[in-house]
């Protein structure tokens, strides 16, 4: 999938951007930002409907746990962040957590990839929800 052009490289890249530059605000781990812009979508089958290729990318970083310079705690975060970034909604037990919250912010910041509108509905944070209108 790195070479998607809705879910690969340059979408990681973005995932990226956008965390990093929410962290300041909302206080996320700046740490686990790049790691789940590079794994959150890299299990995807197809650039359609997959709903378990969130699942997927947390066992495939639990696979390769020796490569993710993490402590355990952060990386018990990237796994949440990656199982749940696809259909968590605002008010679910994982999004009060200011670095989970913040990386599923990240991704659904780069919704208009694929001709879709931010909908600040979908956000978990104030910091990306003031964003929205410099998107539009």
């Amino acid at each position: 999938m790195w070479q998607s052009p809705w879910h690969g490289l340059k979408h990681w890249s973005r995932v990226m951007v956008n965390g990093l530059s929410l962290a300041p605000e909302t206080g996320a781990d700046v740490d686990i930002i790049p790691y789940f812009a590079l794994l959150h979508d890299c299990c995807r089958h197809d650039e359609y409907e997959d709903p378990l290729h969130g699942p997927r990318a947390a066992s495939y970083a639990k696979k390769h746990r020796h490569l993710i310079q993490l402590d355990d705690y952060q990386f018990y975060l990237l796994i949440r962040a990656c199982a749940g970034h696809t259909h968590a909604l605002p008010g679910c037990r994982a999004s009060f957590n200011d670095t989970i919250a913040t990386c599923w912010d990240a991704d659904r910041l780069d919704i208009g990839r694929v001709g879709l509108i931010v909908d600040e509905r979908y956000l978990f944070t104030r910091a990306a929800k003031n964003r929205v209108f410099d998107l539009i």
